[in-house]
């Protein structure tokens, strides 16, 4: 099912519903849309969040929160305690990408940074992080101005290194549910190239488990004139590219999902020269660990036999950068949300969400990192947040949500641009009735 099947009509402006929305009110909008521009001018790579940390930290301990930063790299932890009650945390990521920004927006990221092998690179918050942390210091704000509606403890976080799949990890390394009391509860958000104003949960799984590989082979270098007197990675690596995809086209079952996707391909510097070896990197991505750890082994498999086939001097190598597990959100919980969602906003504004090959590493902070934590039963709660102004949906080409969608630029696009006003209200109410719903009644 594809992300427009799973939506009602499009709904470009919000409509709004008798019931009435708590938060935000206009000043904590403006705060929050001023902390969200700062940040998406200023964005930061992974592990070097410095900045972005200082700036999440500063409104939480203004608003009450006794707050904590440094953990896992940049990482920070604020709590809120309010008597007896369920502990609840509220996520949000601190990084963005090097990717350069082509939105034209007054407040378009102009940033640089240096990537973890010294590159010099262009960085955008081309994901929504600036977003998901503007909504989350929003929601704690209105949560801390409104205790007498609820019970028990409000934990909030920023992440460091979502994008690299290393923070969440680092993070409960570096003892979070030990220097913290650990959550019952853990809730995000995610933006999503849907209507402003909407949201939508998912039913099973909302996010695949992926795994990272960093690829190497080895060739001889030689004058590209006389290619016969080497041995040519660059070809060798092109088979690759191609064959891993028959891992897709003809060793998976058209009903499973699964993506095979190579990123990045480097070798050599001249077109006369031959280089010594070639570098991939790609990703696997799944909904079950059958399925990745079957599309991995197929990976290895025919990277060795290209390798062979080339007469390569040397085995290739092969490395796990990173890894992350498909994420099923507690179904009861996820339900739960749904219901206030909708009574919040309305029905026509909830939506279905279909499992998405985008990967996270959100679920180790619930039962999936239960061995890094040790914390057993905690429940995960993950919707999307629209971020398509009524402009901007308009102007897309075709007549449908299934067109629009697919003309739309998604996350990780240099033209990822989430309606500001209309986002932010959305996710920030979102975030606070999700949480209202979480804590206990006093």
């Amino acid at each position: 099912m594809s992300t427009a099947e799973a939506l009602p009509a499009p709904v470009p402006e919000p409509t709004p519903t008798s019931a009435p929305v708590p938060v935000p009110t206009p000043a904590e909008l403006a705060r929050a849309a001023e902390l969200y521009l700062d940040l998406h001018r200023h964005p930061e790579l992974s592990g070097a969040e410095e900045r972005t940390a200082a700036r999440f930290a500063a409104p939480l301990a203004e608003a009450g929160y006794r707050v904590a930063t440094g953990i896992g790299g940049h990482g920070v932890a604020a709590v809120l305690r309010n008597g007896p009650g369920p502990v609840v945390m509220l996520r949000a990521e601190l990084d963005a990408l090097p990717v350069a920004e082509r939105t034209g927006l007054p407040y378009a990221s102009t940033a640089t940074g240096r990537t973890a092998d010294g590159r010099c690179v262009p960085v955008m918050h081309a994901c929504g992080h600036d977003v998901h942390l503007a909504c989350a210091v929003g929601a704690a704000a209105a949560l801390a101005g409104s205790r007498a509606q609820w019970r028990g403890t409000v934990l909030v976080v920023g992440q460091p290194a979502e994008e690299t799949l290393a923070g969440a990890r680092a993070m409960l390394e570096a003892g979070l549910y030990r220097r913290f009391e650990p959550p019952s509860v853990v809730l995000a958000q995610h933006t999503a190239p849907l209507p402003a104003g909407m949201v939508a949960h998912g039913r099973g799984p909302v996010t695949a488990g992926s795994r990272t590989l960093r690829v190497v082979i080895h060739g001889r270098g030689g004058h590209a004139g006389t290619p016969h007197l080497a041995v040519d990675p660059v070809l060798a690596a092109a088979a690759v590219v191609l064959r891993i995809q028959s891992i897709v086209a003809r060793e998976t079952s058209p009903a499973e999902q699964l993506v095979v996707t190579v990123g990045s391909v480097e070798a050599g510097e001249e077109g006369n020269v031959i280089p010594e070896r070639a570098v991939l990197r790609l990703t696997v991505r799944a909904f079950t660990e059958a399925a990745l750890e079957r599309a991995v082994g197929a990976v290895r498999r025919i990277v060795r036999a290209e390798a062979q086939a080339s007469d390569c001097p040397r085995e290739p190598e092969i490395e796990e950068l990173s890894r992350s597990g498909p994420h099923t959100p507690d179904p009861a919980l996820t339900d739960q949300l749904r219901t206030v969602h909708r009574e919040l906003f309305g029905p026509q504004r909830v939506a279905e969400w279909p499992p998405a090959p985008a990967t996270e590493d959100f679920p180790l902070f619930g039962p999936d990192g239960v061995h890094l934590h040790g914390v057993p039963g905690i429940r995960t709660a993950y919707w999307m947040l629209g971020t398509v102004g009524p402009e901007q949906w308009a102007a897309a080409p075709g007549t449908g949500a299934t067109e629009k969608l697919a003309a739309l630029p998604a996350n990780h696009s240099p033209l990822f641009r989430p309606h500001v006003g209309t986002t932010l209200r959305t996710g920030i109410a979102a975030l606070h009735a999700a949480s209202l719903a979480a804590l206990a009644r006093p």
